[in-house]
């Protein structure tokens, strides 16, 4: 297995189908803001935190798209009211696993996938003492979020490029929960609302990785290390060894 960290930089990004969101910027919204981009920013955050669901015009949260555009809440606060409404509620956790539901918090809510079991459990255990509110404050409250996307940025996928302190095993479970741009998490539904990474986090292994919807056949599922190797430039002479 190739082991240790890696560089940040993400190469041949077509061959694992993330070359969509590589190329698309972070959105963000300024005090200066017309209506054209303040329209812009909240339909970002939709999409990000309902998982490229479809949002009816009729199930907006009108209420808090007027109190982001009057400027009485930053886009966090609107992310968190996204995340807390019955819209949310009924996609992501009422008709899921528990355990499925974290793994689309953190998802939706921190732009990558949960690195290990302890961080599953944790989760659990706020839900189990504070209740569904508690558990998504955590996310949105933590000093991850805060560092990662501040008060006004909408949240993006992070986790699918590897970054500084962080191991080839996340790189993995984040493009397990990914399914292309184009893909949504409710449209996941007819494959079975399981955990995605049980089987991964409680083994601490590297998750089993196939191309992203819209990535074609330019890679076919293969061994992770191999692949990992090949798509991040890197040489058997290159992995970390005990010595």
């Amino acid at each position: 297995m190739v082991i240790g960290f890696i560089n940040p930089v993400l190469t041949r990004a077509a061959q694992l189908g993330v070359a969509a969101f590589q190329e698309t910027d972070p959105v963000e919204l300024w005090p200066s803001h017309s209506e054209e981009e303040l329209e812009i920013v909240i339909r970002a955050v939709y999409r990000q935190v309902l998982g490229n669901t479809y949002v009816m015009e009729s199930e907006r949260l009108t209420v808090a798209e007027s109190q982001l555009r009057n400027g009485e809440i930053s886009v966090r606060e609107f992310v968190r009211q996204v995340a807390k409404s019955e819209l949310y509620y009924s996609r992501f956790f009422n008709s899921c696993p528990r355990n499925r539901a974290i793994e689309l918090n953190f998802k939706h809510l921190l732009g990558r996938a949960p690195e290990s079991y302890e961080e599953v459990i944790e989760h659990t255990r706020l839900l189990d003492q504070g209740g569904y509110e508690t558990e998504i404050d955590s996310y949105i409250d933590s000093e991850e979020y805060q560092i990662a996307f501040g008060e006004n940025q909408v949240p993006y996928y992070r986790g699918y490029k590897t970054q500084i302190g962080k191991s080839t095993v996340g790189f993995t479970h984040i493009l397990k929960l990914l399914r292309g741009a184009s893909g949504s998490d409710k449209g996941t539904v007819w494959r079975g609302n399981w955990s995605r990474l049980n089987q991964s986090l409680m083994t601490n292994s590297p998750s089993n990785m196939e191309p992203l919807s819209g990535a074609g056949d330019v890679v076919k599922p293969t061994d992770v290390n191999k692949l990992l190797a090949n798509v991040l430039g890197l040489k058997k002479a290159q992995a970390a060894s005990p010595t």
